[in-house]
């Protein structure tokens, strides 16, 4: 079984905005129901999972009814960092999954995932183990110690930067989680970082820049852009 588990656990304080910003409505639709509505698309997401902020579980329950995400099967509590929010949402779908099923941990904030890049986080997920949505860096990197300047860079080509969906086993995950709180490591800011902080490799599946992830108000500008903005017919 492939279950997508959506992350809404965060307040979005960066954004500055007087509600969590997976909630903000754009074009009468709140953010996280487009990432919901790509998860319930997808032929290959069977149940779809929400690790959801205290005190929205029933107004997300209310947008899955008002919008027919029907796959949403469960919500489990937030924790007070994205570290310990996963590790909720995991140890919750171990207790109606197998080990063996695959889950995508997705961003709430990223609506615009395609349907490719979820197939190919799925497929090299079941081909190495485990998958971490990438894309390349296109930009000079310049390595700084006191955020003011710099007088060296870093190999673009040696880097990745990296997106949601982020694709393991379940029974992968509850490994992860359980042998990170007994080494004291709590609060790795992806499941990508937890895998390598703890020694373990991790393996790449498709990207796109248009898989952008809102923190800030410009983010949401992007965004509304995005929705409107169709590809001209001449381009390869």
């Amino acid at each position: 079984m492939n279950i997508a588990l959506i992350i809404a656990g965060g307040a979005g304080e960066r954004m500055g905005q007087d509600i969590p910003k997976q909630f903000l409505t754009v074009n009468e639709k709140p953010v996280i129901v487009y990432t919901l509505e790509a998860f319930q698309r997808h032929p290959r997401i069977d149940e779809i999972a929400v690790v959801c902020i205290e005190g929205w579980e029933k107004t997300l329950q209310a947008y899955a009814a008002q919008f027919n995400i029907s796959k949403l099967k469960y919500i489990f509590p937030g924790g007070n960092n994205g570290q310990s929010s996963i590790r909720s949402g995991v140890q919750g779908l171990a207790e109606h999954y197998d080990g063996d099923d695959i889950v995508l941990i997705h961003d709430a904030i990223r609506p615009m995932v395609s349907e490719e890049i979820i197939s190919d986080c799925l497929v090299q997920t079941e081909k190495n183990g485990c998958a971490i949505t990438v894309i390349p860096c296109a930009e000079a990197m310049l390595e700084t110690s006191d955020g003011a300047s710099s007088k060296s860079s870093y190999p673009r080509d040696n880097l990745k930067r990296t997106q949601t969906p982020q694709g393991f086993r379940l029974d992968t995950l509850t490994k992860i989680h359980k042998e990170a709180l007994e080494k004291g490591i709590t609060n790795s800011i992806a499941s990508c970082t937890l895998m390598v902080e703890l020694g373990y490799p991790v393996y790449f599946s498709m990207g796109s820049e248009k898989n952008i992830k809102l923190t800030t108000v410009e983010d949401i500008d992007i965004f509304k852009a995005l929705l409107t903005t169709k590809r001209s017919d001449w381009l390869k």
